[in-house]
Formats: C-alpha cells, structure tokens, sequence
C-alpha cells in the first residue's frame, strides 16, 4: 500500500511539473489573456470599449497659463521682453462623441467630438472674468503682416492709428480664450463680411468640434484599434509640402490598440498641431495601482532640418524654416502668424529661452506624456502641453513695431490632462488580476508539483517504522482469573 501511494504522489508531482513547463514555454494561458482581450477591444455596441471610446468617464482638465508683459514699451524699443507667468485658469472638459454611425459592416465608425469647457474656480488662481493680462495684440499683427507687403499696408496703418492700436494690449482672461469683439475687425467685418469680428485664442471653440473623424473598428486587425482613417472627409491634409508631412497618422489620442510593448512607435494626430506626431516608451510607472508604460514624443519630433531632414514639409513657405522646438501653424490658422511649442520653450532650441525674460522650462512641468497601460491599451493617464506664440518682428511702414527684435513671442501654454478616476480604477485594476491570475496559472501547477516532489521525497527517505515492545501489563489477558 505505502509503495502505491509513493508511486502516485511521484508520478502526479512529475506531472504536473512537466505540464507547467510545457504550458509556460508555449505561453498557452497568455495567449488565451490576449486572444480575449482582442476580441474585446472592438467599436462595436455593446462592448466596454465601445463605451469607453463614446463617453470617457475619467474627468478631463485645461488649464491655461498666461504670460503677462511687464515692460510694453522696451519692448517696442528693442529691449528684452519681461514676462511673469498668470495661472493656471482651469476649465473641466467635456467631450463625450456624437453622431456615432457604424460604417463598412462594422470596419469603421465616423463621430463628431464636440468639446465644452466649464470653469472651476476652485482649482484657478482667479476670475477669468476679471483679471487683466497684457500680450501681444494679435489682431493688428496678423492685419500688419496680411498687408505688409501689398497695396493696403497704407490703409492698416492709416486705421490702426485711427484706433491707436498697439503691439500690447489688455484684456480679461476669459476674453482672450473665449473672444471679444474688436474694434479693428469690426470695421473690417463690415468690408469683408469672412472676416470676423470677434477675436479669441478658441473663440467658437466652446461646445464645438473639430470636424467629422472616420476611425477603424478593430474588427479584422486589433492594431487598427481607433486608427484615423478620415479627418474632414479627407484622408490627408493638405497644409504641409511633403506628402509624408500631411499624412493622417495613429488615433486621436484618447485610446489606443491593446498589448502595447516598449519598442513600438505610437503615432498621434493632433488637429490642435495640425499633424501627426510620434511619441516612444520613455519608463515603466505606476498610475493609482496600475502598471503603465509612458510614452514620450522625442526631441526629433520638433527638430530642425539639420537634425530631422523629415521635418522639412513643416516648413512654410518652403524653405522657410524655424528652429528646433518651434512649429510654425500659420498656414493651418487662416494666416495667423501663430507658432507652437512646448510651455516655455521646453526642448527647444537655447535661443528662444534666451530671448524672453521668465521662461524656465522643466521637464516635469512643461512635457507632454501619455500613461498606457500595456494590456488594455486603456489611457491611465495623460498631460498635452503646449505654448501658443507669435511671431512679432519690425515691419517697415508700421510704426507700432518700432524697434522691436524678432521674436518667437510665448502668450500662453496649455496642459490638458487625465486621469483615471477611481471608479474606473478599481474596474481595470480587476481585469488585470484576473488575468494575471489566469497567466499565473503554470505557475501555480509548478509550486504544487514541486510541494509535492518535495513530499515524494521526503517519503522514500523516510526509514520504515520500527514497531515498539510492548509493555508487561499490555501482554496481560484481558481476563484474569484469579
């Protein structure tokens, strides 16, 4: 009986040893995680991630950062600008999908993303309503640079006189964002009625959006996840001069393709930058309890020809090209002379830094980043920064340039951030351990064979009993007679 049972225990342990190396070496389990996690990361009713992808529950923030102008005048004159940081002004985003139609036997979906902004005191320096900052007058250097070099540089002079407008001028916060009605584009309106008579930095950009997306399923290729495959109708843009520069590439940067690994290229398009941009693993983080991989855009992204020939569409007109960190996107904002950045010129070239003073660029403070969790491919969370700057030179026959230098000039950066919420935490935090239970499953079945090789063990070394002399009065009868 006992060399049966040896038999047994030996043989189970050896099996269950030989099973869990078999398993782990074909990754049968993970395979089983990730076929499950594909099939279920497809735009389709009915799916989480077709809830997620519609109507993102962790809450959306911009926070916006102004850089008021302390010395106006000098400026004017030739001197280095002085500018002092204003914020932030925080606004709780919104932007649940609309207009969901499922196209292409379910290959594609087509949305509207209108985007709403409600302030939040609580978390702002201020009232927007109330607190001034003076910057540069972007109307009247848009007008200035238009007519520079036409007949009707005479006439714009002649009327910003008339309405003594200045390189700077001041206005409320929430004027600036939001729009006010200038006097200069009003007068401009009544000629030319496409011209618009109120200016802001997203003015009409409150409960709107950006145009109609065309994105994939996922349905025949989990890569595809998400991916844009339209933007207004066109499969291209059309601002750049290269035709690797206009391509629409990745998705919109809110979600992502599943079983995401360290060494891919993750591509983003940003209609905010008016192109795609790239971003690459930078660390491993832990984001509320969960793994993440952070993904980074590199200094090549925004490099300057020498050090990123591919950047050479980006320069418009061609050949008219700024230096590294800076994008010029005056062609894709009806001419605006608008350059964007990183917040105070953060990974850009040492000049523009120099050139204003109150830039400190800090990479925990001014980079962008997105959280990935690798499974699920589930943004956990993520920072969008950016600076909006113009570019303001001396324009022969304006005299409100006067002397000024030629600068890349910061208005205001941007950070627009998520993070997961707790409820959304605590629901992927389960998903994720139930399939790191299923994939530890050889594992398990390894530590009993081994429990069990161990006991196997123990019982054939284990000498065989000896049984004791019994005592006098054990031998005794039971009866005893006497």
């Amino acid at each position: 009986m006992r060399k049966c049972c040896l038999s047994a225990v030996g043989v189970l342990a050896m099996s269950l040893l030989i099973a869990s190396v078999a398993l782990l070496v074909a990754h049968v389990l993970q395979r089983v995680v990730d076929l499950q996690v594909k099939e279920e990361t497809v735009l389709k009713n009915g799916t989480e991630a077709f809830d997620l992808w519609e109507d993102p529950p962790p809450p959306v923030y911009m926070q916006f950062y102004f850089f008021n102008v302390t010395n106006p005048l000098e400026v004017v004159n030739g001197e280095t600008p002085f500018v002092e940081e204003i914020g932030p002004y925080t606004y709780r985003e919104y932007r649940p999908r609309a207009d969901v139609h499922i196209l292409d036997n379910g290959t594609r979906v087509s949305s509207v993303n209108p985007k709403t902004y409600v302030f939040e005191p609580e978390k702002s320096v201020g009232d927007p309503e109330v607190d001034l900052i003076r910057t540069v007058n972007i109307p009247a250097v848009t007008l200035m640079e238009w007519t520079k070099s036409t007949s009707l540089r005479l006439p714009t002079e002649i009327l910003l006189l008339l309405y003594q407008e200045n390189l700077f001028t001041t206005h409320s916060v929430h004027e600036l964002l939001w729009g006010y009605k200038d006097k200069f584009l009003s007068m401009l309106h009544v000629l030319h009625p496409e011209v618009d008579s109120e200016f802001g930095l997203f003015n009409k950009m409150n409960g709107t959006d950006d145009g109609e997306y065309v994105v994939l399923s996922g349905k025949m290729n989990y890569l595809n996840f998400s991916k844009i495959v339209e933007w207004r109708g066109q499969e291209s843009l059309n601002w750049w001069t290269t035709e690797s520069c206009n391509m629409i590439n990745g998705t919109d940067g809110s979600a992502f393709h599943p079983l995401i690994s360290t060494d891919e290229t993750i591509y983003v398009f940003s209609s905010d930058f008016c192109r795609s941009l790239y971003i690459t693993f930078d660390s491993f983080v832990s984001v509320s309890g969960i793994p993440a991989y952070r993904f980074v855009p590199p200094e090549k992204v925004f490099a300057n020809t020498s050090v990123n020939p591919d950047n050479e569409g980006f320069c418009v007109p061609a050949g008219n090209c700024h230096g590294s960190g800076v994008l010029n996107v005056s062609v894709c904002k009806q001419g605006v002379p608008i350059l964007l950045s990183a917040p105070h010129f953060y990974q850009a070239d040492e000049k523009y830094i120099k050139d204003i003073q109150g830039m400190h660029p800090r990479k925990e403070d001014h980079e962008t980043f997105l959280d990935i969790n690798p499974l699920t491919g589930i943004v956990v969370q993520a920072a969008k920064r950016m600076q909006i700057n113009v570019l303001l030179r001396k324009l022969d026959g304006f005299i409100e340039t006067g002397s000024v230098r030629t600068l890349v000039f910061p208005v205001v950066h941007v950070n627009e951030s998520v993070l997961i919420d707790e409820a959304s935490a605590k629901k992927l935090k389960s998903v994720l351990f139930e399939a790191t239970v299923v994939a530890s499953i050889p594992f398990i079945i390894m530590a009993l064979g081994i429990i069990l090789g161990i006991c196997f063990i123990v019982l054939v070394c284990r000498p065989p009993g000896t049984k004791e002399e019994s005592t006098e009065e054990e031998r005794a009868p039971l009866i005893r007679t006497s």
